[in-house]
This record gives structure tokens, C-alpha cells and sequence, in this order.
């Protein structure tokens, strides 16, 4: 008798409304593993019940170098979000110049307009001694 053996996987479905959290280094694992000979992308994700474009997604940010960031357990921020702060960051410097140039301007108008002080000759009495 010829006896044929089958291998099964079985496919549980992950619990719908609940948001998964994966550390940095359970990113690389699954990465890993997916790398290596006779495993695809697809298939590790069905075995840890991963969407396939998310395992896709992370092996683009590690080729980009972005996920050395979550290495270090660093928050990753949307590029949107970083250029919406550098406009901002440009807006504040430019705002502290021209404060700093109307300063300037008033110092010196101080200087015009303080009343110079006379300098007292020898023998003369001055103000202050006088009342």
C-alpha cells in the first residue's frame, strides 16, 4: 500500500477590532524569516496571522533604513507631520529675526533720544552736590 502524507497549515483568523502591536524586534524576526530559503513573504505572514502588505510594508521602511529608529524604541513620526513642524520651526526663526531687528532698532532709538550727561570740569560745582 502506498501511503502519502500531507502537510495542513491551519489558518485562524486574528481577532477582528483589535489592533496588534509588534515590537522592532519581532519586525526583524518575521523579516527573517521570510528571507530565508524555502519561506515567502506570504507564508510567514499566514503563519503568525499577518496581513501580507504589512510584512511588505516593513521590509520597504527596513530597506529605507527607517526602521533602525525602532531600534532604540523611538517614536516614528509621518513625514507629513515632520514637514508641517519644519514650516513651523522656519516660521518661529523667522518671527524671532524680526523681533530681534525691532529691538535693535528701539536700543538705538533709546540711545538718541537719552539726554547726554554733562560732564562736570574741575573747579565748577556740580548738580548733584547742589540742592
Amino acid at each position: 500500500m502506498d501511503t502519502k502524507t500531507f502537510e495542513v497549515e491551519v489558518i485562524s483568523p486574528a481577532r477582528p477590532g483589535r489592533r496588534r502591536r509588534f515590537s522592532a524586534e519581532e519586525k526583524r524576526r518575521f523579516l527573517a524569516e521570510a528571507e530565508s530559503v524555502g519561506q515567502s513573504i506570504s507564508s510567514v505572514a499566514r503563519r503568525y496571522g499577518l496581513s501580507p502588505s504589512m510584512l511588505f510594508h516593513w521590509r520597504r521602511l527596513a530597506e529605507e533604513g527607517s526602521m533602525s529608529s525602532l531600534g532604540a524604541d523611538e517614536a516614528v513620526v509621518p513625514e507629513s507631520e515632520v514637514k508641517r513642524l519644519q514650516a513651523q520651526v522656519r516660521e518661529l526663526e523667522r518671527l524671532l529675526g524680526k523681533k530681534t531687528l525691532e529691538n535693535e532698532i528701539l536700543k538705538e532709538a533709546l540711545e538718541i533720544a537719552r539726554p547726554k550727561k554733562r560732564m562736570s570740569l574741575p573747579g565748577l560745582p556740580s548738580k548733584a552736590g547742589t540742592r
